[in-house]
């Protein structure tokens, strides 16, 4: 038996075509809703600590996000971030401080990414979440 084939009205799309999305919301929105502090902590939350294998906002590393709207670009918003490390020494310091600036680099509306890195208060296991806790196994 052969498949039908399609009517001219009802043209067929490849298999692996993108399929058209048609919410007809701005694309930030449809990507996770508008920017927010709460949307961008979401989205750090993709930030993964290479040695605890934990994202550094269950770690407790984000102290402060702060969004300013980009002064030469209207529309557009500038991200600014400030977090810690476990201790003064970490190694993947550099790397968790890009790899935030990727994630939110890449957002819909998002010009530019400022993480500035801060000692004061320190770090302590007191601002890690219970997930965090619990997948590290302190109790």
């Amino acid at each position: 038996m052969t498949d039908p084939q399609p009517s001219p009205q009802e043209p067929q799309l490849p298999e692996n075509a993108a399929q058209p999305q048609g919410t007809g919301e701005p694309a930030d929105q449809a990507a996770g809703g508008p920017l927010s502090e709460d949307r961008i902590r979401e989205e750090l939350k993709q930030v993964v600590d290479p040695e605890l294998f934990v994202n550094v906002i269950d770690l407790g590393l984000i102290y402060q996000v702060d969004l300013l709207p980009a002064e030469d670009e209207p529309g557009k918003t500038d991200i600014a971030i400030e977090m810690t490390l476990t201790s003064p020494a970490c190694p993947a310091g550099p790397q968790l401080i890009q790899q935030c600036k990727n994630v939110l680099g890449r957002l819909e509306g998002v010009r530019d990414v400022n993480v500035r890195l801060v000692m004061t208060p320190p770090w302590t296991p007191d601002r890690m979440t219970d997930e965090a806790r619990d997948q590290l196994g302190i109790f």
